[in-house]
């Protein structure tokens, strides 16, 4: 069960017995809403007490993607900027498939993000001109 706010611990309730940790399910529910601190406070609560496992790594990458998108809702361009090279560098350890999410793809919507704060020298907002991202896992499983 989740520490995180009432509304927080009811969605992953609502996510248990999926095949998945519910955490790991609820980070993209949360991610997709644009409700990235949210999402980076679920993954956590599952990446915490695994740390130093198969996926620390990983769960820490998709922890800094939602804490790229976190500073950019705060206009923070150039902390999103670090974050998502984090992600980046994370994500690259693992297949282009892991855990049922395309990390491939993922890797390519951080280099687009990357590629327009760098295109407009951090001095831009892209979140603020754009739709939100999503992330989603692969059907079928």
């Amino acid at each position: 069960m989740s520490h995180k706010s009432p509304k927080i611990a009811a969605l992953i309730k609502g996510l248990e017995g999926r095949g998945y940790d519910p955490h790991y399910l609820g980070f993209f529910e949360c991610f997709n809403r644009q409700q990235f601190y949210e999402a980076h406070d679920v993954l956590e609560e599952l990446w915490l007490p695994s740390r130093h496992g198969p996926n620390d790594h990983f769960f820490k990458a998709l922890i800094q993607l939602a804490g790229a998108f976190v500073h950019l809702q705060k206009n923070r361009l150039k902390p999103a900027g670090s974050l998502f090279r984090l992600a980046r560098g994370y994500f690259a350890e693992y297949p282009a498939s892991h855990e049922n999410l395309d990390v491939a793809a993922v890797i390519e919507l951080i280099d687009d993000w990357l590629g327009r704060l760098e295109s407009f020298n951090f001095e831009q907002n892209p979140l603020i001109d754009d739709r939100s991202p999503q992330v989603r896992l692969k059907p079928g499983d």
